[in-house]
């Protein structure tokens, strides 16, 4: 696709969608980690939790109206119209094709997802909000290439995965970095931070691994299978570009663990849980470079579609 106006704007709010989700999915994570203390006033894991809550409704609510601002931009770009023409195509492009199937599941869902997030916490809501994280998920990946082989195809099954991973991995970053962690400062919280650092580190292995083994199933299918195809073309080229930032946001997120964790639990300082928390925030600014490099990604003709 010729990079335009319109394929810039959809790539951009491609790019909020899959921060604003990763941010969503990352805030209900700490959310039930915090669950336990957080909901006492008194205790010194309120603050992170509040933030926990507040990042969710704030993520959920940008989720929605990115989702919408991305629909007119699809719209508009089927049609050939102009942007503001294109209210006129939504309809159509809901109705009757595949993508408007696709976002109306995503759409549903983050939905449910913002009535909810502003729900008390309990085991029904809960169950409720990790539903619609799911629903989200798939509805995103059908919106992308792996539609192409049919709603009830492998591939689209395994992209799914690779959206709920990676952005679970991405949103206990992100919302580590720069909204629940930082609460957790004082001395008072470290034991809290400590056994969440603990949380943070184990589930981001776990995450990493699905998010490996899918990635390289959709690289694989992306290039047909060929190198050549991988390193000659723009699709490639983006891909390995972002495989270089994940890469990067791996060896932050090893220090964290090997490094920064090990002297945060021996010495349970400040200046230890200082680094742990500024490392996480350095890796969440490498994060936001991956999710938009996989908005790119999205919005790019495969490799095995340009050498046949």
């Amino acid at each position: 696709m010729k990079p335009d106006w319109l394929w810039i704007g959809q790539v951009a709010m491609a790019a909020l969608i899959n921060v604003a989700y990763a941010f969503a999915v990352g805030s209900a994570l700490y959310g039930a980690w915090l669950e336990r203390d957080g909901h006492r006033p008194v205790s010194p894991a309120h603050a992170a939790w509040l933030r926990a809550q507040r990042s969710l409704r704030a993520a959920a609510i940008v989720l929605v109206i990115a989702l919408a601002m991305w629909l007119l931009y699809e719209s508009a770009s089927m049609s050939g119209e102009r942007l503001p023409a294109a209210f006129g195509i939504v309809s159509t492009v809901l109705t009757q094709t595949h993508v408007g199937q696709a976002w109306g599941v995503a759409a549903g869902g983050a939905l449910v997802l913002v009535v909810t997030a502003f729900l008390r916490s309990g085991g029904v809501r809960d169950g409720v909000l990790w539903i619609a994280l799911v629903v989200i998920a798939l509805g995103r990946a059908a919106l992308g290439h792996a539609a192409d082989s049919g709603f009830a195809s492998a591939a689209l099954g395994m992209h799914a995965l690779h959206v709920l991973s990676s952005s679970a991995w991405g949103g206990i970053v992100l919302a580590g970095g720069f909204a629940v962690l930082p609460a957790l400062g004082a001395s008072t919280a470290r034991g809290i931070l400590i056994r969440t650092s603990m949380q943070v580190s184990n589930v981001a292995m776990f995450l990493v691994g699905f998010m490996f083994a899918t990635g390289v199933f959709n690289a694989v299918r992306g290039s047909g299978g060929s190198l050549a195809a991988l390193t000659g073309s723009s699709w490639g080229h983006v891909l390995l570009f972002k495989a270089g930032l994940v890469a990067l946001a791996l060896m932050m997120g090893g220090y964290n663990r090997i490094v920064a964790m090990a002297q945060l639990r021996r010495a349970a300082s400040t200046a230890a849980a200082r680094r742990f928390v500024n490392v996480l925030h350095l890796e969440a600014i490498v994060m936001i470079g991956v999710l938009m490099l996989a908005a790119v990604l999205a919005r790019s003709v495969p490799a095995y579609v340009l050498h046949g």
